[in-house]
């Protein structure tokens, strides 16, 4: 029952349920920008750069081996283009997410900087001030 106990304690500490949320949110903002890359940058940077589709951009090395109409040996290909694909993925992904946690940052920065107000006096110190006043009056 001690593991039990243990691994309860260490799953219910703030920052392990903090990560939890930050990778279920993480994983849900990335399919929002993937389909970003995919479906709004990637189309008009294709057709910028004459129509084409980075992930047919491949080089041949071993060409196919074709005899009386049937493939004997299918082609060996370098497939760069995925790479590039990638990369750019990659590239825009990681900038969309660095500006997220700057932003954040800068809201948590302004938030710190905002001045609190002075904790109320406590009974002591409100006891304390009556007598002083008290004493004042009396001089």
């Amino acid at each position: 029952m001690g593991i039990l106990k243990e691994f309860k304690d260490f799953a219910m500490r703030g920052n392990v349920i903090d990560m939890a949320v930050g990778v279920i949110i993480g994983s849900a903002f990335g399919k929002i920008v993937s389909s970003l890359v995919a479906d709004i940058i990637m189309p008009p940077l294709g057709v910028l750069l004459g129509g084409v589709h980075f992930s047919e951009l491949s080089f041949v090395l071993k060409k196919p081996i074709i005899e009386n109409g049937v493939e004997i040996s299918t082609a060996v290909t370098l497939n760069y283009g995925n790479f590039l694909q990638t990369t750019f993925d990659f590239l825009i992904i990681s900038f969309c997410i660095f500006m997220f946690v700057k932003g954040l940052s800068t809201l948590k920065k302004k938030s710190e900087s905002a001045p609190a107000a002075p904790p109320a006096p406590s009974n002591e110190e409100k006891l304390l001030t009556e007598i002083r006043d008290l004493l004042k009056e009396k001089q």
